[in-house]
């Protein structure tokens, strides 16, 4: 199973396969198609602890490695995650420079942080130089969501322990007094998603986005992004559904028409 570091050497670029359904069968599914990275969606997604890590376990037997967005800035939940065993996290609405320290004592260990010891399963996974490797091998992405956030972004960039962003499109979007949606089309919020890459970079962290389509990729890519994320799996599954019925009943029309 390759680290997570890994995925971003020399500068690569990763696509993000995002899993919001409770299930290791659609987890599989997702894992099986080629995606970099993989993400369980612990906050909007329908998943708990235990499907997590449930779908974890099947995930790791694949080629990408895998992170937990978390529910929330909360140590317990991110203890958890990490001792399960994931390779990474996403945690929501850092806002502040006191959010991304608080996000560093929950993910690291002493002297760097507090997480408490127990990594029963990271053990397994990641061998029993964990203790040691923990701290640099686990990243940490501090989701960048808000106006506040963006005021305070250079500020967020410079905690250490804190390997990068990730950007949330639609809270974005919605704080700035804009309709939430993952493919924006607003200045303001485009200005704000430039801008976040590029202090991202200037920081030497690493900077991820979720997006609504392959396009938006191709730009935040462009844009010095180095990870994205496509859509979910749910909302994958259902562009599919309805892409495949809508031409039914289109063949269906032209055949009675025919008829």
């Amino acid at each position: 199973m390759p680290q997570i570091r890994q995925v971003f050497a020399n500068g690569a670029k990763a696509v993000n396969g995002w899993c919001a359904i409770p299930s290791p069968v659609t987890a599989e599914i997702m894992g099986r198609q080629g995606f970099d990275l993989m993400t369980v969606d612990l906050q909007h997604g329908l998943i708990d602890y235990q499907t997590a890590l449930t779908m974890l376990q099947v995930l790791q037997g694949l080629a990408a490695p895998v992170m937990a967005r978390v529910p929330w800035n909360e140590p317990g939940i991110i203890a958890k995650v990490l001792d399960a065993g994931f390779a990474g996290l996403i945690c929501p609405m850092v806002n502040t420079v006191e959010d991304a320290q608080r996000l560093v004592q929950a993910t690291r260990y002493a002297p760097m942080g507090s997480r408490s010891f127990g990594p029963t399963r990271a053990n397994m996974v990641f061998g029993p130089g964990y203790a040691k490797s923990a701290n640099t091998e686990v990243m940490v992405f501090a989701m960048i969501e808000t106006r506040e956030a963006l005021g305070n972004l250079d500020a967020i960039l410079s905690v250490a322990g804190i390997d990068g962003v990730y950007v949330g499109p639609s809270d974005l979007g919605l704080s700035l007094g804009y309709e939430p949606t993952l493919d924006p089309t607003a200045a303001e919020v485009l200005d704000a998603i430039a801008t976040i890459a590029n202090r991202t970079k200037a920081a030497g962290r690493l900077a991820g986005i979720h997006t609504g389509s392959p396009e938006m990729i191709r730009r935040a890519f462009v844009q010095g992004y180095d990870f994205a994320s496509l859509l979910t799996d749910a909302r994958l599954f259902t562009s599919a559904v309805a892409g495949q019925l809508a031409l039914v009943h289109q063949t269906t029309i032209e055949a009675v028409k025919g008829y």
